[in-house]
């Protein structure tokens, strides 16, 4: 299942990673001292060899307990436990099971049939349809990864069979699924809320608009790229079409309905409305559509099992990984070194953009999250910067790191269910990074656009 895929490393860091984190190193040593440094350089030589992201946070822990001496081992587990022993991450397992019944039970093939009906007489209309039915499925799955091996199957095939060229077809679905952990629900949000202590309800309502802004960026550039390399429209409107379409898609169009405007309206938790998105899902894949049989029951339960275990054990090794550099005073250290900064919210921005970049191209979206949330957040809320509005700015960097080498997890996946090579699913998804990047300097410099929503609704 591709989900389970996003949690694990695909192999060792690429040569080019070594300088950077030799250059981390020497920091670590210089700023922190010799403990926190070969803290720091266990993990990243982990890391470089491709060792799991869990084994390597846990493991690196448990050699600076050892070697210091400064806390019983017990503390290890006692903190590892603590940190999944949170309400909030039972959203998890139910968010993925719920995108992995919708996957299964003949959902995605509705979306995708109403999106293009109403928006296929657009040019590049396969395109553009791309991009809706990714917004639609974002606002049931929470993961880009399973909306990139859920939909992308269905919409590179019909690009390829209305002639479009494979790298671009390949490149807006490998953007358009960045999409999925913006909009609400969103699995990053969740663990980004647990580890910054913030509600993780006003992050998904914070992440409504810069989704939409997303997709809105991505259907210009899809508009310029079709003008040039001359691909028309799709099909004709047609209202009938579109009736006919929304009617058999109509019950699979309630799912992010039901999620969003029940955690808007108070109705339930974030934590509940996962729930509420499994039952939904299992009645229309079992009741409605009758399209989910026991094997395909199973199956999906076993992959949900999986994916679950993984992320929660990345969530357990960085709960420990947190916890010592919070004890060892390393974020009041991080905080210092942008003294000079300190006054200026835009530099301090621009700063911690780049490093989330870099570290998007080399570690996972949960990896990173739950490693650099204790670091930087301080820096961020010192400067100024809302916790809310800087967890979208968070997850919007990494989720453009999945569309970057080495690591590139949605580069991976659309490689093996387009059957083209990494090298072209890199090449087409260039021209869309730009598009994105705009989208993040948007979010990064107008707050608003994050925070108009929670404050309308919350505040």
């Amino acid at each position: 299942m591709p989900n389970a895929s996003s949690a694990r490393r695909r192999g060792p860091i690429v040569p080019p990673a070594i300088a950077m984190l030799a250059i981390a190193g020497c920091i670590a040593l210089a700023v922190f001292g010799y403990y926190l440094a070969f803290l720091f350089a266990a993990l990243f030589t982990m890391l470089v060899l491709g060792v799991p992201i869990a084994i390597s946070l846990a493991g690196s822990c448990l050699l600076y307990v050892y070697l210091s001496g400064q806390v019983p081992d017990l503390v290890v587990a006692h903190r590892m436990v603590n940190g999944v022993d949170s309400f909030p991450l039972l959203a998890i397992p139910f968010f993925i099971l719920a995108g992995n019944l919708m996957n299964n039970g003949g959902i995605t093939t509705r979306i995708f049939d109403f999106a293009k009906a109403l928006m296929g007489w657009m040019r590049g209309g396969l395109g553009h349809v791309n991009v809706g039915a990714s917004i639609v499925f974002s606002g049931m799955s929470g993961a880009a990864v399973a909306d990139a091996g859920g939909l992308g199957t269905i919409e590179i095939k019909a690009m390829r069979d209305a002639g479009y060229d494979q790298e671009f077809a390949v490149g807006i679905t490998a953007a358009s699924s960045t999409i999925g952990p913006i909009i609400p629900p969103s699995l990053p949000m969740v663990i980004y809320g647990v580890m910054a202590s913030v509600s993780v309800g006003q992050l998904f309502v914070a992440g409504l608009v810069p989704g939409l802004l997303m997709g809105v960026v991505l259907m210009v550039m899809i508009t310029l790229l079709s003008r040039r390399r001359g691909y028309q429209r799709d099909a004709a409107f047609s209202l009938r079409v579109l009736g006919v379409t929304f009617g058999r898609a109509f019950l699979s169009l309630l799912t992010p309905v039901i999620i969003v405007g029940g955690i808007i309206t108070g109705a339930f938790t974030p934590t509940e409305a996962a729930i509420a998105a499994v039952v939904y899902a299992l009645f229309l894949g079992v009741a409605v559509y009758r399209t989910l049989t026991w094997r395909r029951l199973l199956k999906v339960s076993m992959e949900t099992i999986e994916t679950t275990a993984v992320i929660l054990l990345i969530v357990a090794g960085a709960s420990i990984f947190a916890w010592i550099l919070t004890s060892n005073q390393v974020t009041q250290h991080v905080v210092t070194l942008m003294g000079p900064f300190a006054d200026n919210p835009i530099a301090v921005l621009l700063i911690i953009n780049l490093v989330l970049i870099v570290v998007g191209c080399f570690m996972e979206t949960i990896a990173a999250i739950t490693i650099l949330v204790p670091v930087l957040l301080p820096v961020a809320v010192a400067a100024g910067v809302d916790p809310v509005h800087f967890g979208v700015i968070m997850v919007l960097n990494l989720m453009i790191g999945l569309l970057t080498p080495p690591v590139g997890m949605v580069l991976y996946v659309l490689s093996r269910v387009s059957h083209i090579s990494f090298e072209k699913c890199m090449r087409g998804t260039l021209p869309f990074l730009v598009p994105l990047v705009i989208a993040l300097l948007l979010v990064t410099f107008i707050p608003a656009i994050s925070l108009w929503l929670p404050t309308l609704i919350y505040r």
